[in-house]
Formats: C-alpha cells, structure tokens, sequence
C-alpha cells in the first residue's frame, strides 16, 4: 500500500512540473512570435503598430528602436523577453 501511495506521489508531481516546464515553454515561444510579428508590423506602421501587434500576441512592448531601414523591438510575456528585428531595405 504505501509502494502504492509513493508511486501516486510521484506521478503527480512529475505531472505537475511538467505542466510548469510546458508552460514555460509556450510563453518563450508566445515571446519570440510576438517580437516577430511586432517588428513586421512596425516597418509599416513605427512604434504604435509594434505596441498593438505586441499587445494582440499578450505581449508588452519594452523597448523600440528606428534605424531608418531597420527596426529591432524587444517584447516580454510574462517571465521571458525576446527580440526581433525586421529590414525593408534589400
């Protein structure tokens, strides 16, 4: 019985920090896709479109930067932070 209730134990702890790793995960991935679409959108549309791109992707817009040709933008959710950055020229 007590093999019985250690193994239970276990596996419910394994489950449960690996729903934490998953998530952990996903947010990284929701990060990088949300610096992505951010730096597309700024190239058309500067600082407001990355905000609002960011913010769709529950993202926040940390830090902008305007190269004339070349936009770079940072973004966090939750814990995890990326960046990404985007050129209209050739």
């Amino acid at each position: 019985m007590l093999l019985l209730l250690v193994s239970v134990a276990l596996f419910v702890a394994m489950a449960a920090s690996m729903a934490t790793l998953g998530g952990r995960v996903l947010d990284r991935r929701r990060a990088q896709t949300a610096a992505d679409a951010a730096a597309l959108a700024a190239l058309a549309g500067g600082r407001v479109a990355a905000a609002a791109i960011a913010q769709r992707h529950d993202a926040v817009l940390v830090s902008f930067r305007d190269d004339g040709d070349r936009v770079t933008v940072s973004v966090r959710v939750g814990s995890f932070g990326a960046t990404a950055a985007a050129t209209d020229g050739p």
